[in-house]
């Protein structure tokens, strides 16, 4: 087995078994291979081994990638997106993480609505305050939420959030609990085109941590293609 397949079959042995010690269907997690910085043909690998969900941070290296790459993978975009790169996203990303704001909501919406298409969106949500992270704050979130639903252009499917780094993935335990806390709450709601189906939650240092939470889905990078390093891809 290549070492790709092979790590990618030991993260999914650690998600099955943080899904069994919360009494959770392993099933219901899906697991997003993080591309960043790593080749297109490393990629590819990923994908041949059963993992066909793909995550980027930045648009354009996502659509290069995808060019490079074919036919086989779903896209998802985990970086901050800028309100001029959203006209790229509708009809290529099957799910867009890091929405943060409602001028973000609208922009997609408009731009999805041009296209006949609608936007499956997750609304990021910085839980640690920190300044230098993206994400609405959790006090926000209800407002954007309802006002976002209602754009006939974006399809709300849930939340994000990415908790302060930490060399103990017990230190994000309580980050994960309150974002699942937070989506059971919005869920209560019973707003319109709105659903929280998905829980984007968890990286390499702590998605078992996240699993046991509630995620129901996982952005493993250096777990699956090994350390990063940045990416030369040429002038």
């Amino acid at each position: 087995m290549a070492p790709i397949a092979e790590n990618i079959a030991q993260v999914r042995r650690r998600i099955h078994l943080a899904a069994v010690r919360a009494g959770r269907d392993p099933m219901a997690i899906t697991l997003v291979a993080v591309t960043k910085t790593v080749t297109g043909a490393a990629a590819m690998e990923a994908v041949r081994a059963g993992v066909p969900d793909l995550g980027e941070s930045r648009v354009q290296e996502a659509r290069r990638k995808s060019g490079q790459m074919g036919l086989g993978a779903r896209w998802h975009l985990i970086g901050p997106l800028q309100m001029n790169k959203a006209k790229y996203c509708p009809g290529f990303f099957a799910l867009i993480h890091s929405v943060d704001r409602l001028e973000l909501f609208r922009e997609l919406s408009r731009r999805a609505a041009a296209m006949g298409e609608a936007a499956d969106c997750l609304l990021q949500v910085n839980l640690s305050g920190e300044t230098q992270k993206s994400g609405c704050r959790r006090e926000d979130a209800e407002y954007i939420i309802k006002e976002a639903a209602m754009l006939g252009g974006v399809r709300i499917k849930g939340l994000m959030t990415i908790p302060p780094h930490s060399g103990d993935p017990e230190d994000s335990r309580p980050f994960f609990r309150e974002l699942y806390s937070l989506a059971h709450e919005l869920d209560g709601l019973g707003v319109e085109n709105m659903e929280m189906s998905v829980i984007s939650a968890g990286m390499t240092g702590d998605f078992e941590v996240a699993v046991e939470e509630g995620s129901t889905m996982v952005r493993i990078g250096s777990a699956i293609f090994g350390a990063r390093e940045p990416l030369q891809t040429g002038k």
